[in-house]
């Protein structure tokens, strides 16, 4: 089981850019692994260090400015290949939530699938959201999973967002797949012996 959601109230990371595909997000070089573990040290590696592994001071993630659990994104985030490895980098940096007013289908569902907490906004709200983290870096937002609610907390304002119904229980219960089936098993079972 994993850690369950509910409502995050953070600090947010700001990437004003458009269409961040996944081989931004984890370049293919680092898709060698199997598992999940490690990814987030190379979470946007080519913005985050030159070619000589050295940081480059003005990219976000290198920014003490700024920190929290919450990417906030521009339009289109996770297009490209549909590799999970992008979910895997993003969840094992440590991020729990990612906002953006637009993201490719196959990433959204790696992130939910990881853990990760994709919330669909208007522009309108998403560009208040990067003007209020501009002006204070210490801007919070609050997401209530329950009430599928977003709150930028800087001027009051909040959204509803949309998500699957399923994939609400399974992030609210800290359940993969495997872990709902095995919840489920006895009315299983039971479903097997009377339909025999």
């Amino acid at each position: 089981m994993k850690q369950k959601f509910n409502i995050i109230n953070s600090t947010c990371v700001p990437l004003p850019l458009e269409n961040v595909d996944t081989d931004q997000i984890i370049p293919a070089r680092f898709l060698k692994a199997t598992t999940r573990e490690g990814f987030g040290e190379n979470l946007f590696r080519d913005w985050r260090y030159d070619k000589q592994g050295n940081k480059i001071e003005s990219f976000v993630l290198n920014d003490p400015t700024y920190g929290g659990q919450i990417l906030v994104a521009g339009k289109n985030f996770g297009s490209g290949s549909s590799r999970e490895h992008a979910a895997w980098a993003i969840a094992d940096y440590g991020f729990r939530v990612v906002v953006s007013s637009f993201f490719a289908d196959i990433h959204k569902n790696n992130e939910l699938n990881n853990f990760v907490l994709p919330v669909v906004v208007t522009e309108p709200f998403l560009a208040e959201l990067f003007d209020s983290i501009a002006a204070d870096p210490k801007t919070e937002i609050e997401v209530n999973l329950p009430e599928q609610t977003i709150t930028n907390k800087a001027n009051g304002k909040s959204e509803q967002f949309e998500i699957n119904a399923y994939k609400k229980h399974c992030l609210m219960n800290g359940l993969d797949d495997i872990d709902y089936l095995l919840t489920n098993k006895d009315q299983i079972e039971q479903w097997e012996k009377a339909s025999k």
